[in-house]
Formats: structure tokens, C-alpha cells, sequence
């Protein structure tokens, strides 16, 4: 089953389980799982629409690896069998030359029956996926890809931090990236109101956490930020109706609302961001929960361009380091797809 990660099929007794089974080689400096970081032979394969896939997309931009780790990127919706690169002319990736993600699969582990999921980074001299564990993917590019960072790249996962990165990132990949999933395909009541409370206790948990600190570990972005901000920028467009996410909305819970205009300002978050591709995928695509496949209009997106005034608490964004650069042309999100961006 082809989706954002959603591979138990959906309603899995009472409880949405999520599969967690994945190609878990490691594109490491040393090679030690026989995948040596090498610049331009790998393939970052996403999907705008993926909150697992945006989590790779914003690292690899703020640590400039855009030279180092080319990318492709699959249309926002796709059938039951894969996603496909219906963006690119002809319907296939002009390096892969393939049409379906599927393809990259079966060409490592020939059958393969699991999850067609991004992101997946992919062999081009093999044409195979190596990976995509999503999970790890992110922390790598921090750790093993560090001699193609560019100069004043952030340190998204420094060593002395990564205990209390890890902490908080475990929680809210437990209760809020992976909790809204909980009570949108939740199967009996019951189920949905434990995910629903449980999600909303831990967002009143980081808006307390984050009331007096402008970023969740430290006085810089981490990877626990990035995390966190792919949910967050879906909540309103997607979390809020279409997973019954509904006891407030993102804009009207003002830290957390501060904290996510903080980091959809900042180069890297909202300039990958890419509305129409995120309210298509979930619309269209989970026909299970919305079987017209009706995409809402709204809601009013122009919000994350206003002043937050978290600068106030301190900090900086990259540290030490200094802002990625503007992202390359053939990667911009069109303005049409992001009114905050117009």
C-alpha cells in the first residue's frame, strides 16, 4: 500500500497501528552498511505533500546538500500500487527513468510487499532504494554527510544535545505526528478520543514548554523543531477536519501558533511548504474518510506570514551558523501553492 507512511491500511481493528518495517541500510561516511556517502550517486525521492518526506526536504536545505543529494519529487497523490512522478514530463523522473517509485523498490527487493513510502533515498547506478527510514534518514544527513554541508550550516543534531533531542522528539512523533493519524483512522470511538486526548495533552505540554523558549531543545533549531513544524503546518489545512483534530485549531492556540509562524518564516520551513500539494495528497488520496474526494477551499492561509514576535524570548535560529541560501529554481514552491510566499 502506496501512502504518506499509512501502510496498516487504515482501520486496523480498534487502534491504527502504524508499520514501522523499513529499509533500514545506512548511507554512512565510512560505507559500513556497503552505502558510502557519495555526492550526486544517491537520490532523495518525496513527496511536498508527506510531513515524513517535508522532515527531509527542510534538513537537506538548511544544511545545503541540495548539490550533494539531488532530489525528486512525486506528484501529491497516487493510487494504491505507488507513488509516481507525474510532475516530470512524460510521468517519469528524468534520472531514474522510472514512472513509479515502485520500481526503485522492486529493483532492491524484487516482489517487495510492503509500504511504497517517501522519502526513500535511491541508488542511481542500481536504480535501488537504499533506505527509508524515515526516522534515521534526517539524522544522518546531520552526521554522515557533514563534509558536503555548506559553510554556516546549523547543527541540528549536536552531540551534547541529542538525549534531550531524542526525548522530545520520541514524544511527539508518538503523540502528534503520529497521533493525528491515531484519531483520524481510529476505528471505534474509543480509539479516536485516547489519540485525541493524548495529542492534545502533549500540545499543551510544548506550549507550556515553549512559553518561555523559542525553540524545543536549546537556543537553536534542532531536528526535534523540524519534526515537530511538519504537523504543525498541516493542523489547520488538514489534522483539524479531516482527522476530527478539532478541539482547537493551530491559529487559535497562540504559542504554539507563534512558534510555527517562527519557523515557516524562517529559510528552510515555509519556503518548502507546499499547501495545494498537502490538502490534494490527504483529500484525494483517504478516500476512506472522505469518499467525494472534495479538496476544502479554505482555510485562510495568509496567517503565517504575520509578525510572531518570538524573538523576543531569545536565540537564534542557526546558531551559530547562517541562513541557506534561496532555494534553487528548479525546486521552488509556486506561489499559487503558498499565499504566505506570494
Amino acid at each position: 500500500m502506496a501512502d504518506d507512511q499509512d501502510r496498516s491500511g487504515g482501520y486496523v481493528e480498534e487502534r491504527y497501528e502504524r508499520d514501522m518495517r523499513y529499509l533500514a541500510d545506512r548511507i554512512t561516511a565510512d560505507g559500513r552498511d556497503g552505502w558510502p556517502v557519495e555526492p550526486g550517486r544517491y537520490r532523495l525521492v518525496v513527496s511536498r505533500a508527506c510531513p515524513w518526506a517535508n522532515r527531509a526536504i527542510i534538513v537537506r536545505r538548511l544544511l545545503g546538500l541540495e548539490a550533494a543529494l539531488p532530489m525528486a519529487v512525486a506528484g501529491p497523490t497516487h493510487d494504491a500500487d505507488s507513488w509516481t512522478f507525474d510532475l516530470d514530463p512524460g510521468g517519469v523522473d528524468p534520472v531514474l527513468g522510472i514512472p513509479r517509485l515502485k520500481d526503485a523498490y522492486e529493483a532492491r527487493v524484487p516482489g517487495y510487499d510492503l509500504g511504497i513510502t517517501v522519502p526513500a533515498v535511491v541508488d542511481v547506478p542500481s536504480g535501488q532504494v537504499v533506505t527509508n527510514d524515515f526516522k534515521q534518514i534526517t539524522l544522518d544527513l546531520s552526521t554522515e554527510w557533514t563534509a558536503h554541508h555548506r559553510d554556516g550550516a546549523p547543527q541540528l543534531y549536536p552531540e551534547d544535545r541529542r538525549e534531550e533531542i531524542d526525548e522530545v522528539a520520541e514524544a511527539v512523533f508518538r503523540d502528534v505526528n503520529n497521533g493525528v493519524y491515531e484519531a483520524g483512522f481510529a476505528g471505534t470511538q474509543a480509539a479516536y478520543e485516547d489519540a485525541y486526548d493524548r495529542l492534545f495533552a502533549r500540545l499543551d505540554w510544548l506550549s507550556t514548554r515553549l512559553e518561555r523558549q523559542r525553540y524545543l531543545v536549546g537556543d537553536a533549531i534542532t531536528e526535534a523543531d523540524v519534526r515537530l513544524f511538519t504537523t504543525l503546518a498541516r493542523f489547520d489545512a488538514v489534522y483539524h477536519g479531516h482527522f476530527k483534530c478539532n478541539r482547537a485549531k493551530l491559529s487559535e492556540q497562540p504559542v504554539l501558533w507563534g512558534y510555527a509562524r517562527d519557523l515557516f518564516q524562517t529559510p528552510g520551513f515555509g519556503d518548502t511548504t507546499d499547501f495545494v500539494h498537502i490538502k490534494r495528497h490527504y483529500y484525494e488520496v483517504h478516500r476512506d474518510i472522505n469518499p467525494t474526494g472534495v479538496v476544502p477551499r479554505g482555510p485562510d492561509l495568509s496567517g503565517w506570514a504575520t509578525p510572531h514576535g518570538r524573538e523576543a524570548l531569545g536565540g537564534a535560529p542557526f546558531g551559530d551558523g547562517t541562513p541557506p541560501g534561496p532555494v534553487p529554481a528548479a525546486e521552488r514552491v509556486p506561489p499559487e501553492h503558498n499565499p504566505a510566499l506570494a
